[in-house]
């Protein structure tokens, strides 16, 4: 599989602390990768590395198979587009002009491409508009918008959906499957917030005190993430005697609760437990979510 963005073995110090730390991942051409961890884990560090605005202290990596110490690398940057935590706007001019600077800044020779990016992001009846008068919804729309100034088929995005309302984020959402599925870009984007993510993503990568801590596609990672059965009983003792003769895995969480993993007949397990003295009052099938895995894999509060 072709890989758009390859670390290896990347760090950034600062002093003695690092931010990053032998980080090494690979984002695939056409992926919606996503970049989880808590603040501070080191998301935003490796964005900007890769994005040239920081230096790295060690290890490298490549953008399309060009190295960073490349001198090529920069014609690889420029099929990049990019919202690294807010988006940098002009708040006194419009919509239109702001993507205009954009152009000028990128040296492409003309406008034209400007309306149609404008609809693209839902922005081009208020393109005339003071971006200062946006929402917040809005102004991470026309971020977007900025990034995919130039055509990029690489967009990196830090937090995309912070402090959005919930019609914000279903619109940043919709918005960036569309670009995905439509056009092909691929993502890298950061978040804590892994309910959203969780929508989003065909590949995860898990970054924790700037170490990644696993690698993993959104298919491995939903056959990883187990069923059960949770049930609530009189006695765990009892069941545990049924399901040892089962051969069941289970996990025993207080005196009268468990998690059993794998399919199981509830009749089956009704009388089973009544030759042992036990009693199911009640039971209800769980699965494992994002969040429950992540911390899991790292443990602790992701929203710290």
């Amino acid at each position: 599989m072709e890989n758009v963005l390859v670390t290896s073995a990347l760090c950034k110090r600062y002093g003695r602390a690092y931010a990053l730390k032998d980080v090494t991942m690979s984002v695939p051409k056409g992926a919606i990768y996503g970049f989880v961890g808590r603040n501070g884990a080191g998301k935003t560090t490796l964005i900007r590395v890769v994005c040239g605005l920081q230096k790295p202290s060690g290890g490298t990596y490549s953008l399309y198979g060009v190295e960073n110490d490349d001198r090529t690398i920069a014609s690889s940057r420029r099929r990049m587009g990019a919202v690294v935590e807010t988006p940098s706007l002009y708040l006194n001019m419009s919509a239109e002009d702001n993507l205009k600077q954009q152009a000028l800044m990128l040296g492409l020779p003309s406008y034209d491409a400007i309306p149609g990016l404008l609809d693209l992001v839902g922005l081009g009846h208020v393109g005339r508009k003071k971006v200062k008068n946006f929402s917040l919804g809005m102004k991470q729309r026309l971020g977007i918008a900025v990034a995919l100034t130039g055509n990029p088929d690489f967009v990196l995005l830090d937090e995309p959906t912070n402090g959005l309302d919930p019609q914000g984020i279903v619109e940043i959402r919709e918005l960036i499957l569309r670009l995905n599925r439509v056009q092909g870009i691929t993502f890298l984007i950061s978040s804590h917030i892994l309910s959203e993510l969780s929508r989003l993503a065909t590949h995860y990568g898990f970054i924790d005190k700037g170490r990644l801590v696993k690698e993993i596609s959104a298919a491995e990672l939903e056959s990883a993430c187990r069923k059960c059965l949770r049930v609530e009983v009189n006695d765990t003792k009892a069941l545990v005697r049924v399901l040892d003769k089962m051969g069941r895995q289970y996990e025993i969480l207080s005196d009268t609760s468990a998690d059993i993993y794998g399919e199981i007949g509830l009749s089956e397990l009704v009388l089973a437990l009544d030759k042992e003295g036990g009693e199911l009052l009640s039971a209800k099938e769980q699965d494992e979510n994002l969040e429950a895995y992540f911390i899991n894999l790292i443990g602790g509060n992701t929203d710290e």
